[in-house]
């Protein structure tokens, strides 16, 4: 993996109502950020994030960290500083990187605060019965 080394930096939480206050329509949202691209060797790049997760009106989690990217540092470094975003081929697997890493304490950050966790509910598909042997309409007699 190019990613040589994920640090977090800072965390700050903060609820802004009192714990029980119900909140009708809860709007959680999340942005992933990175705020600076340095080159530390020919082929190390350092990066800065900031992962911010706002549930509106109600809280907020903030998680700052940096990361080492190993590969084309110049290129990306340069790509940075004339458009502010990464190459596609670097973006991707740095902003899953940051999200596999951020939010694990941002569910125990927000258990903490009494906020839901900001994943979103598993989808639930269930299944379509088969259709039993026997009775004309596929239910069957049969009593346990």
């Amino acid at each position: 993996m190019p990613i040589k080394s994920f640090e977090l930096v800072s965390i700050d939480a903060k609820r802004f109502t009192k714990l029980g206050e119900r909140i009708p329509h809860l709007r959680v949202d999340n942005n992933t950020a990175v705020t600076s691209v340095n080159v530390v060797t020919d082929t190390e790049a350092q990066m800065d994030f900031r992962f911010t997760i706002s549930y509106v009106g109600v809280g907020m989690i903030k998680i700052e960290g940096r990361l080492v990217w190993e590969g084309e540092a110049k290129a990306i470094s340069s790509q940075w500083s004339q458009t502010n975003a990464l190459p596609n081929d670097v973006f991707s697997p740095v902003l899953q990187a940051i999200f596999a890493n951020c939010m694990p304490s941002a569910v125990v950050s927000a258990r903490d605060l009494g906020l839901p966790p900001p994943l979103p509910p598993p989808q639930i598909q269930q299944m379509k019965p088969s259709k039993p042997a026997g009775g004309k309409d596929g239910r069957s007699m049969e009593v346990a």
